[in-house]
């Protein structure tokens, strides 16, 4: 007996203010690439406190954004569980309503953060005015659409019970 998994992506940023909008065109990405995948698209925007109660509604969340990481332009990073905690709880300046900090504070505080969950940062090359992706960011997505769809992989091999549980089951 198994129940349907509920996957958010959260895509949020920006889309006028170029690569500051990455979050959300990576969604627009994945749908057209990845038709196959049975997650729930969310476009974030620039945050607010109204995203909380489709967090709280998530067994899996994975969200989508821009984010300084001090590196080359289209780098792409994972962070997962706590690890994305710290790095979102970090994020002092940020052009959005408020933080990802905020909602993953929301979350916690009502029992209801996901306990997989993954931050899949880009470090932007343009945040000014305009709705075009960066090239380096935008050659970042498949990349970026490829941690994704790895990091789905892992999870649900990890719901899978292993052999030595399914042994004992049958026993």
């Amino acid at each position: 007996m198994s129940s349907r998994i509920n996957t958010l992506i959260l895509g949020i940023g920006n889309t006028l203010l170029a690569d500051e909008g990455t979050g959300v065109h990576m969604l627009d990405y994945l749908r057209r690439h990845h038709p196959e995948l049975a997650v729930t698209y969310l476009d974030g925007g620039t945050l607010s406190f109204t995203l909380a109660p489709y967090i709280e509604e998530a067994d899996q969340l994975i969200v989508i954004d821009a984010a300084e990481l001090e590196s080359a332009p289209g780098t792409v990073a994972v962070f997962c569980g706590q690890e994305m905690d710290r790095f979102a709880g970090k994020t002092k300046r940020s052009v959005h309503e408020v933080s990802l900090g905020d909602l993953l504070a929301i979350a916690h505080l009502t029992g209801t953060l996901p306990e997989k969950r993954a931050l899949i940062a880009v470090q932007p090359c343009d945040v000014d005015w305009g709705s075009c992706l960066s090239n380096p960011v935008k050659q970042a997505l498949p990349q970026a659409a490829s941690r994704l769809t790895g990091l789905l992989q892992n999870w649900a091999q990890a719901q899978e019970p292993s052999a030595v549980s399914q042994l004992a089951a049958n026993a």
